[in-house]
């Protein structure tokens, strides 16, 4: 069957397929896999109860249920819960927002789709527009969103070595050409890496977009102030030049497929737009279970309370096992410093085999992990380090799959460089 060339886009084998395939077929039919691959976030037992519950107040309410599960909104979201957004913003951080700067759309994946393509590419006067991604590596769901080629335009960072076999990535600004840009987009914290930018580099960053007239999207996926799966401290900052996108997935919600962005108004209409023709209208459940932990401010309790404790023991625990299973060994590797998300990512400098080919001897073992190729969208130079990196989930399962899944890939790192 021929197809158009949005089709031939879309259905070419990509890396976020290629993941996505990976751990659904591990799930269903391998299930004795060690998954350190996935995005997915762990099942806190108190997380699960705390919606379990909220659900249950919603089947009790006399017409809730009826509301969520039969009733269309906007298609910039529920009203009630756009001026719960609002009001919250408002009054934990003096944001200057209206229920005119709030959209909410199906999840980061498409919200990210349509800003990408609504913001780079081809435009009318046949001038072509890139999104600056000035960190690279970065998320691996944005490589394949543009409809257009090059979409994206990425540059080498500068590398701090820290002690105990620890880097950490910065924004190499000396390097950024804001040459034909349409936008700039950092995750903070980043995936894969779980470097988090420092307000520093964000007031630069934030300068150039003012400075060239273009917006500074963040991706707020991991961050302040939900879920805040964050390690270090960082001050949430928004003005109209700033596109602010949050998630319900890593609050225990990532089935519900809810975004909320906060942007000029502008943006916000063509964002709503949009939606209207693609969704008719966004999905309730999540901004009804949500609602009133907005309300009442507990949101903040829960990631600083639950969600950040869980996740940064669990980081804690497993750099430790990893350096515990490499000790010994002259194999020069380096964890990046854990600053929050999900992912440890792991660096094997001047490894003789491609990551790529790392991954598939890991997956002879069992052990799903993801190649670091995938992470550098937009890069031009040739940096060996896009072929030394995997991405590694420490989070997601439980105690005794993590150290398994550790403990193979050390061996299979030692055997590559034997």
């Amino acid at each position: 069957m021929k197809v158009s060339s949005f089709g031939e886009k879309l259905t070419q084998k990509t890396g976020i397929l290629e993941l996505m395939d990976d751990l659904g077929k591990a799930m269903s039919t391998h299930k004795h896999m060690l998954l350190l691959g996935g995005g997915n976030p762990a099942h806190i037992p108190e997380i699960d109860a705390l919606w379990r519950k909220r659900w249950q107040e919603i089947a009790d309410n006399s017409d809730e249920l009826e509301r969520m599960l039969g009733n269309y909104t906007t298609p910039q979201g529920d009203d009630l819960f756009i001026r719960t957004v609002v009001d919250f913003f408002k009054r934990n951080y003096q944001w200057q927002i209206t229920p005119r700067n709030v959209t909410i759309l199906g999840g980061s994946q498409t919200t990210f789709f349509f800003l990408f393509n609504m913001l780079a590419g081809k435009f009318p006067d046949n001038t072509k527009k890139k999104i600056l991604l000035p960190l690279a590596p970065e998320y691996i769901g944005y490589a394949d969103q543009g409809i257009t080629e090059d979409m994206f335009v990425s540059y080498q960072p500068t590398i701090e070595y820290l002690e105990d076999h620890t880097f950490k990535y910065h924004v190499n600004f000396q390097d950024l050409n804001m040459t034909d840009v349409g936008a700039i987009c950092v995750s903070r914290p980043t995936n894969p890496t779980g470097n988090v930018l420092t307000d520093d580099e964000v007031a630069k960053l934030h300068m150039l977009a003012k400075e060239h007239d273009v917006p500074l999207i963040v991706d707020n996926a991991y961050g302040a102030p939900f879920p805040n799966i964050l390690f270090t401290e960082v001050t949430p900052f928004w003005d109209d030049q700033i596109i602010y996108v949050l998630t319900l997935s890593k609050i225990g919600l990532p089935s519900i497929r809810t975004s909320i962005v906060i942007a000029n108004e502008e943006i916000t209409e063509k964002l709503t737009s949009v939606n209207a023709i693609v969704s008719l209208s966004t999905g309730t459940v999540g901004q009804h279970l949500v609602m009133p932990y907005l309300a009442n401010d507990e949101i903040l309790k829960i990631g600083t309370d639950i969600i950040r404790p869980f996740y940064q023991k669990k980081a804690q625990e497993a750099i430790a096992l990893f350096h515990q299973y490499m000790q010994g060994s002259n194999v020069p590797y380096y964890l990046h410093k854990s600053e929050g998300s999900l992912f440890l990512w792991l660096w094997c400098k001047d490894l003789p085999i491609t990551s790529y080919e790392l991954y598939q001897r890991l997956k002879k073992r069992d052990v799903i992990v993801v190649p670091g190729k995938y992470f550098f969208p937009g890069l031009q130079s040739d940096w060996r380090q896009k072929d030394e990196c995997l991405r590694i989930t420490y989070s997601s399962q439980d105690e005794e799959v993590v150290r398994k899944g550790l403990q193979i890939i050390a061996e299979e790192v030692k055997k590559a460089y034997a």
